[in-house]
């Protein structure tokens, strides 16, 4: 997996003094384009932008929430979790891994916006590579061919519909 250096500052000044980036995506806001794996009323779930991992996707509501659990009431955070595990699994059909790692981040001070991290971890990654190591972007985001993450796309599109338990 080719790496390149994240620009740590720039993404810094973004999170903490740019616009809600997930409510910009939801909006369909100019530079804030990603693909998007699945949407319905209430989710959108999408590649992220600095993957650390293959097929690193961001599972979202689409309502401006900021807390993880106390800012969704059990049917809403049960729908949402849901549709984490729906993905994960579509996520886990194209991208072999031999773990996946799921993660709420994000703080007041940059991110609010509530999401999941879904990060699968490829056979063979040095167990001192793997974990948070695996996950930070300090440690290069990889390289991706433009044209063949919009086919693993296509790809994760097909195997969430095939699941069938989460409506396109």
């Amino acid at each position: 997996m080719e790496r390149r250096p994240m620009d740590i500052e720039a993404y810094t000044e973004r999170t903490r003094n740019g616009p809600c980036f997930v409510c910009s995506i939801v909006s369909g806001a100019p530079g804030f384009e990603h693909e998007v794996l699945f949407e319905d009323d209430d989710h959108i779930a999408f590649f992220g932008r600095h993957p650390t991992l293959p097929g690193h996707t961001l599972v979202a509501p689409k309502a401006h929430v900021e807390h993880v659990v106390r800012d969704l009431d059990e049917a809403a955070y049960t729908r949402t979790m849901l549709v984490v595990r729906e993905v994960t699994l579509a996520v886990e059909d194209v991208f072999e891994s031999e773990r996946t790692y799921l993660l709420s981040l994000g703080s007041q001070q940059g991110n609010r916006h509530l999401h999941w991290h879904i990060a699968a971890l490829p056979p063979g990654v040095p167990y001192e590579e793997q974990q948070y190591h695996a996950l930070m972007t300090e440690n290069g985001v990889l390289v991706v061919d433009p044209v063949e993450y919009a086919a693993r796309a296509e790809r994760v599109r097909a195997a969430i519909s095939a699941r069938g338990r989460l409506a396109l």
